[in-house]
């Protein structure tokens, strides 16, 4: 993978066997800092290969010898469960063959079969809020923790997960290498890697306002939900792909959306917040495997999951922030594939959408569907930023009788 690095030969068959030949930008930067043992803040796009850029280093040290206390070596804390079994799977995956084990901590498993999973673990993949109960339970001890990775570092601050970290980090010896790993670096980030990371380097690789060249990206105009839902039927049944992800902003409209897409004969999965762990592990691994071609979800699957072969993403409704957008549509075009990304806009949606496209400094291209074109053909007139101008009139207050008589008295 990077020609003048010994890796351990069983991860370097690993490697190849993955069809990790050649490395990513990221991970060209930042392995070799991390094999230095340096603290680092990696900031690149999503799909960049930054999960990689970190467990590499980490299965490299960790093949050097187990923790004669048995307790962890390395942890990589995140935001969601999701996420949390993604990287511990990965790690099974790029570390077979070296005795290690990765277990994934979150909640909604059982307690006991955790901590015996714990007392094994050489890497332990969790979520704060989980590991907090482990750590006052003593079922696991920080005394011989060599990496800490703070992975999605922004969304664990987004999700209130602070006061969890802080207490996480009092308990971390000095004396460790902390990685701090972000597609986006917000004034949160930057100020906790002041706080915690020691003559860190920075490891930062494209804009975070940028969208990967290979997604075809493209809006189609909307007057109400009823045509939404029309066109979106349209486009599951006529656009090609091998897997399909339609985001909304909501979990009662992903609720709403799913039974409407069954109702239509589409084989389709639902995932969003208040899904049971167990039906959303189920859910994750119908799409990734292919059993179902279509996933609805809210934004909870926008972030950090990396499901193979997704190259339609529909936005039925335009996310809140630019942000969002970016990490909604870095769900298809990873690696180098190519993808499709369409948004349906209503009226309302307008502005939105024109404050992601200055956001973005790009401006959609607009598609039609025959037979499902909407009368709204965008504002009757638009400001130099592109949203609608307001056709609202400046008023003037009548003077009053009663104002009057004060003006005279004076």
């Amino acid at each position: 993978m990077l020609a003048d690095i010994a890796f351990h030969p069983q991860l370097e068959e690993n490697l190849k066997s993955s069809e990790l030949l050649s490395a990513t930008e990221v991970q060209q930067q930042a392995i070799p800092l991390a094999l230095e043992g340096a603290d680092l803040l990696i900031s690149s796009p999503t799909g960049s290969g930054k999960t990689a850029a970190y467990l590499i280093p980490v299965i490299q040290e960790l093949s050097a010898g187990k923790s004669p206390t048995r307790q962890p070596k390395a942890i990589v804390l995140v935001p969601v469960r999701e996420l949390a079994e993604q990287i511990a799977s990965f790690f099974d995956k790029l570390a077979a063959g070296l005795d290690l084990n990765a277990v994934a901590i979150v909640g909604g498993e059982d307690f006991k079969k955790q901590e015996k999973q714990l007392a094994r673990a050489d890497l332990v993949v969790a979520t704060p809020g989980r590991l907090i109960p482990h750590l006052e339970n003593r079922s696991i001890e920080l005394d011989s923790l060599d990496l800490l990775v703070l992975d999605e570092a922004d969304r664990i601050l987004e999700t209130g997960f602070k006061e969890a970290l802080d207490q996480i980090l009092t308990l971390c010896p000095e004396a460790r290498q902390t990685l701090l790993v972000s597609a986006t670096l917000p004034t949160s980030v930057r100020k906790l890697a002041e706080r915690i990371l020691q003559e860190p380097e920075w490891v930062r690789v494209g804009q975070k306002r940028e969208v990967e060249a290979n997604i075809e990206q493209r809006i189609i105009l909307s007057d109400d939900q009823t045509l939404k839902d029309k066109q979106l039927c349209w486009l599951l049944e006529n656009e090609s792909y091998d897997k399909a992800v339609v985001f909304c902003n909501s979990k009662t409209e992903a609720r709403r959306l799913d039974g409407f897409i069954r109702y239509h004969k589409f084989k389709a999965a639902l995932l969003h917040g208040d899904v049971q762990q167990k039906g959303r592990f189920a859910t994750i691994e119908g799409f990734r495997k292919g059993t179902t071609k279509i996933l609805v979800t809210t934004d909870l699957a926008a972030r950090g999951l990396d499901i193979e072969g997704v190259d339609l993403v529909i936005n039925t409704e335009i996310p809140r922030k630019g942000d969002l957008y970016i990490h909604r549509i870095g769900r298809t075009g990873r690696g180098g594939a190519s993808g499709k990304a369409v948004s349906l806009i209503s009226p309302a949606e307008w502005n939105l959408m024109s404050s992601i496209e200055r956001y973005l400094k790009t401006r959609f291209r607009k598609s039609e569907i025959s037979g499902l074109i909407a009368n709204y053909k965008g504002p009757k007139k638009v400001k130099a930023s592109g949203k609608a101008a307001g056709s609202k009139k400046k008023t003037v207050k009548k003077k009053t009788a009663k104002t009057k008589a004060v003006k005279k008295k004076k």
